[in-house]
């Protein structure tokens, strides 16, 4: 963007100087990298984060740009720190919250309040290297022990399942969110980085699920394994039949998917045996598989978010309900 060119495969892949042969040489490099990203970033005139950007997969976002080559080196460096602390070997200086304070992140689209104006934090991670920063951040920066959604946690939903630590806490949320919101029985299907559908019954339990490929990492693994076709947009195509290769990919896609969700749905249907159950959707595609849908009812882009707020509410009704007294305007995040 800083030349408007093209962001391209040689970018990504500059080897690291020859003469790099310690730890502390690599520690340095990575550092002299981070401040590249941070100074460019600082000269950048706006965050939008929608922005279009030409590079060697194709045009794509602002966003999926940084998804491909920052926020992704981030995750990788967490999972190594991991891994080190499984294998008993303790980094001289793991990754933490500093490394990342002033690099890009999508920011741009929500109103973030102050740091004192916090008074809780409510985390459902999925992702469980990320889980010490997190919990740091939250200490550091907004004085408060966060509330990880994790067995242990009074969440109101019995979950029936052979092992109930396996299931995500992402879903536990929808699912508390979703029967809260609209009643039991119901289905709640969250398109995101995987595809999953979560049945809670009448009386609000959890009865199991299922979890297939999500639509982005579906499209990315057909660019990426194929020597001939494009990257494209999802959205919905004019016609099932296509004219050319970017319609084509798109209708398989779109009304693929739309297959799925609700083959899918149809099936956990007759389980039920009987039962009419609500279906209800979020996640970021939500809106565009819905509008195909047969059976998509519920359309709920807030359901994790306050899944998030009454699962922290059941489990400190009564100190918040003291500590709202003198709270004022306090938010939680």
């Amino acid at each position: 963007e800083e030349t408007a060119g093209t962001l391209t495969y040689e970018n990504l892949v500059v080897p690291p100087p020859a003469e790099m042969r310690t730890s502390a040489d690599i520690a340095d490099f990575g550092d002299s990298v981070r401040r590249r990203v941070n100074a460019w970033w600082q000269r950048v005139a706006d965050e939008d984060f929608a922005r279009p950007v030409p590079t060697y997969f194709g045009e794509t976002s602002r966003h999926e740009m940084f998804e491909r080559t920052v926020w992704h080196s981030t995750q990788h460096t967490r999972q190594l720190d991991s891994l080190l602390e499984q294998a008993g070997i303790r980094p001289d200086r793991p990754l933490g919250p500093d490394d990342i304070r002033g690099l890009p992140k999508a920011i741009g689209a929500i109103d973030y309040p102050d740091a004192g104006d916090v008074k809780a934090v409510v985390i459902a991670s999925v992702v469980p290297p990320l889980d010490s920063t997190l919990r740091e951040v939250s200490e550091r920066y907004f004085q408060t022990k966060p509330l990880f959604i994790e067995p242990g946690v009074k969440t109101g939903m019995p979950v029936l399942v052979d092992n109930p630590a396996e299931v995500g806490a992402d879903r536990i949320v929808n699912g508390v969110a979703a029967f809260e919101r609209y009643g039991g029985p119901c289905i709640v299907v969250d398109f995101g980085t995987a595809t999953t559908f979560d049945v809670i019954s009448e009386r609000g339990e959890y009865l199991g699920g299922v979890i297939a490929p999500g639509v982005g990492i579906s499209a990315e693994a057909l660019f990426s394994r194929t020597a001939r076709l494009p990257k494209v947009d999802i959205r919905r195509p004019a016609r099932v039949i296509g004219t050319n290769t970017v319609s084509h990919i798109q209708s398989g896609l779109f009304y693929g998917y739309i297959g799925l969700t609700d083959g899918l749905i149809e099936r956990i249907v007759e389980e039920l045996a009987g039962a009419k159950p609500k279906i209800v959707s979020t996640g970021g595609l939500a809106t565009l598989i819905a509008s195909g849908s047969r059976y998509i009812g519920i359309v709920d882009e807030m359901l994790t978010l306050d899944g998030m707020r009454i699962i922290y509410e059941r489990n400190t009704g009564a100190r918040q309900t003291k500590k709202a007294q003198g709270a004022g305007e306090k938010r939680a995040m």
